[in-house]
């Protein structure tokens, strides 16, 4: 079997080794050339665990390439971004995938099999894909398979979750489900759930509009408590010992191509309908302005001073930065404020400092925006070069609080004045 995996990224390109690891004749195609450039050298554009190991022993084999066109083959896997349109609901961006479908049409041949794995809005398997190729004369079901199979995979267990999850079959016919597990039986070790085109995009959705509602729960819940005075995680904490309950963490916000995207697909689909879904979208937006406040209550706007942001992924120990919360709220305290903001992030490489140290120095807060390993125990020689040793914990990892002067997070805030 040889399969063209469309875009390189996140999704793609672990998808695209994890085949070639498997035996598959694998062409990875993208259209950024420092991508495919770096690609051939052996080098990995993005930081994931295994994925130098697994590229290395792909070329080694002779099962993967990278390259700027694709070629004829058995199967074409799209995973191009789909970003969110400045529009009224944040709808789905296609233009990526269209210009896949384009690139692809030349080489697509009756018996192939298309797949897209890129997140879509719904329907867009129903109104956009199948007519694009229907009206090239191909049959859907009988001389083209297509589907809507993505992903669910947590960055830093990519590799591990692509071959344990159990993997969406979303075929637009019974037909072009049976191909499509087919095709992914070559490494998937969980069950392959097969559906219908539209249910698989609107699960997909779903299941990171669902953690999207509960953290807006638990940021709302934040800031009830500090209306109120009450510690929100002790709240959490105690609540979660029931047996039917689970909410999750608070935190700054919410980022990556999941959570802080996925939600908006859903309300532009149906917007009328979707007010809970409209609602959480707004409380885990506005949560950074939140910690705005609460930075500002802590060391006065007046007084000046150095704020170290201390994380600017959007998640602990990768070095994805998309939608990341801290990135927005860097920005607006720099619009915002007086303050001197230095940022340091050991994995992402558009922090301002490449040492903790270089950030605490001379700091009058130190904000924990990212749940990075690093930041579970600052050094302590690292707190005395603080200017005041004071810091806000907005994920709630800190083990050595009693090394500080003082220590804020989001159970124990600074009181509102």
């Amino acid at each position: 079997m040889k399969i063209n995996v469309i875009g390189l990224g996140y999704i793609g390109l672990p998808t695209a080794i994890t085949f070639a690891h498997y035996g598959v004749e694998v062409v990875g195609v993208d259209i950024s050339e420092a991508v495919v450039d770096s690609l051939q050298r052996g080098q990995a554009p993005i930081e994931e665990p295994e994925i130098e190991t697994y590229l290395a022993k792909a070329l080694e084999n002779q099962k993967f390439k990278a390259q700027l066109v694709p070629e004829k083959s058995d199967a074409f896997i799209i995973a191009v971004p789909t970003p969110n349109k400045e529009d009224q609901y944040g709808s789905c961006d296609l233009t990526y995938l269209k210009a896949a479908m384009q690139a692809v049409l030349p080489y697509v041949e009756k018996g192939n099999t298309v797949i897209v794995e890129s997140t879509i809005q719904p329907r867009t398997m129903e109104d956009l894909v199948a007519p694009f190729f229907e009206a090239e004369g191909f049959v859907i079901g009988q001389d083209l398979y297509l589907l809507h199979c993505p992903e669910r995979v947590l960055p830093g267990k990519i590799f591990e979750e692509l071959i344990r999850n159990n993997r969406i079959i979303g075929g637009m016919t019974a037909a072009c489900i049976d191909q499509g597990k087919k095709i992914y039986q070559t490494f998937v070790q969980g069950e392959m759930l097969g559906t219908s085109a539209g249910i698989a995009e609107l699960s997909k959705l779903m299941e990171n509009t669902y953690r999207d509602v509960n953290i807006a729960l638990a940021n709302e819940l934040v800031q009830i408590g500090d209306r109120l005075n009450i510690d929100a995680l002790e709240v959490i904490r105690l609540a979660n010992q029931h047996p039917r309950v689970n909410i999750h963490q608070p935190g700054p916000g919410v980022g990556g191509h999941c959570l802080a995207v996925d939600p908006y697909f859903v309300v532009a689909a149906a917007p009328e309908k979707a007010k809970l879904i409209q609602l959480g979208r707004e409380i885990n937006a506005n949560m950074p302005e939140f910690i705005i406040k609460k930075i500002k209550e802590i060391v006065p706007d007046h007084k000046g001073g150095k704020i170290a942001i201390l994380g600017l992924a959007y998640k602990g120990n990768i070095d994805d930065a998309r939608e990341s919360p801290a990135i927005d709220i860097v920005a607006r305290l720099r619009q915002q404020s007086n303050y001197e903001v230095v940022t340091y992030d050991p994995y992402v490489p558009i922090s301002d400092v490449s040492q903790l140290e270089e950030a605490l120095s001379g700091s009058d807060l130190a904000v924990i925006l990212c749940d990075h390993d690093v930041f579970k125990e600052i050094p302590t020689e690292s707190i005395e070069e603080m200017n005041q040793a004071v810091v806000f914990d907005t994920k709630n990892i800190l083990t050595n609080i009693s090394s500080f002067e003082q220590a804020y997070s989001l159970g124990k805030l600074p009181v509102t004045k």
